[in-house]
Parts: structure tokens; C-alpha cells; sequence
């Protein structure tokens, strides 16, 4: 099994906020709880953690907004994208772009076809930066506060079984993300 904490201890801090950056672009809410738990480790600081938490997460958030504004000049692109109606859209996603980006933050699942809808219909980029910079400030620093908690906890708890607590740890928030965005689309 790859042992992040054990890569992350062996790196220059480059490397270290490099690797993070990268994992968010994979899988954002995984990368935070095993970040959260090398800081444990004292493998990577936790500025060093957080600071790359947040630059891969707000660069993430803004590809896609940049995906769907590629989408909406390009049909090469909007065709790997689900769209609503142009006109009704895009006033909708102008008007309410803040509280849009502000939510989906918060509901697993929901980021990809929002943030690429707001790119596509052009919702202003400045007030979407910036909603999604502060929310992402806000949920990864609860997620990761959580982490660090529970990850302190089990690290704490030597022995066999601490490794198999961190797995389904870290198991149960990609799962229960996965459920929240399966749910959801199965309810529209």
C-alpha cells in the first residue's frame, strides 16, 4: 500500500505543496484528510498543508469555470458538457452566481455541473472567484480541522488497527460523497 506520509516526509516542502496541489486535482476531500493526517505525522507543516490546500482547490475550481467557458466556444467541448436552456440560463447564473458557487461548496456533487455552467453561460468570473476562494477557504478548513482531530486521535492509538482506522476514515468521506452526488441525481 502507498504510504503518503512516508512520500510526503522524504520530499523537499516544493515537492511536499507540489504533491498536495496535484491531489486535489484528483480527489480534493481525500487529499485534505490524508494532508491533515502527515501534519499529524509532522511530515509537512500545516501553513505548508493548508497553503497547497487551497491553491490546488481554487486553481481546480477555476479550470472548471474555464471548462465551461471553453464549452461555450468550442462545440468540440460543450459537447462533454449537460446544459439547461441558454437564455433562462444564462440570466439565472449571472444573477446568481454567488449564492450558486457559495452552495455547491458545500454539496458534494454539485461543483463540476455548476462551476462548468457558470464558465459556459458566462456568469461574471470576479464575484465567482471570489465566492469560490471563500468558500473553499471556509470547507477546507473544517474539513481539514476535522481530519486533524481524527487523524490525531487514531495516530495516537498505536498499534495494527490505527492504519485500518485512518482507511475507512478516509474510505467514509469518499464514500459518503459519492452517496450525497448519487442520491441527488437520482432524486431530479
Amino acid at each position: 500500500m502507498f504510504n503518503f506520509s512516508a512520500f510526503i516526509a522524504s520530499q523537499s516542502p516544493w515537492v511536499k505543496a507540489f504533491s498536495v496541489i496535484i491531489g486535489t486535482f484528483i480527489l480534493e476531500d481525500v487529499t485534505t484528510v490524508l494532508t491533515a493526517i502527515a501534519t499529524q505525522d509532522h511530515e509537512i507543516s500545516i501553513p505548508l498543508a493548508l497553503i497547497s490546500l487551497y491553491i490546488g482547490i481554487a486553481v481546480g475550481d477555476m479550470g472548471l469555470y474555464g471548462m465551461g467557458w471553453a464549452g461555450a466556444k468550442w462545440p468540440y467541448v460543450k459537447k462533454f458538457l449537460t446544459l439547461p436552456s441558454q437564455e433562462q440560463a444564462k440570466k439565472w447564473f449571472g444573477q446568481n452566481v454567488i449564492k450558486i458557487v457559495g452552495i455547491s461548496r458545500f454539496v458534494p456533487g454539485a461543483r463540476l455541473p455548476l462551476y462548468t455552467a457558470c464558465g459556459f453561460y458566462h456568469a461574471p468570473f470576479l464575484p465567482f472567484a471570489l465566492t469560490a476562494v471563500v468558500a473553499t477557504l471556509i470547507w477546507t478548513s473544517l474539513l481539514f480541522l476535522l481530519s486533524l482531530h481524527v487523524g490525531g486521535w487514531l495516530l495516537a492509538h498505536k498499534g495494527g488497527w490505527r492504519w485500518a482506522g485512518l482507511i475507512g476514515f478516509v474510505l467514509c468521506i469518499f464514500v459518503m460523497g459519492r452517496l450525497i452526488a448519487h442520491f441527488q441525481k437520482v432524486s431530479r
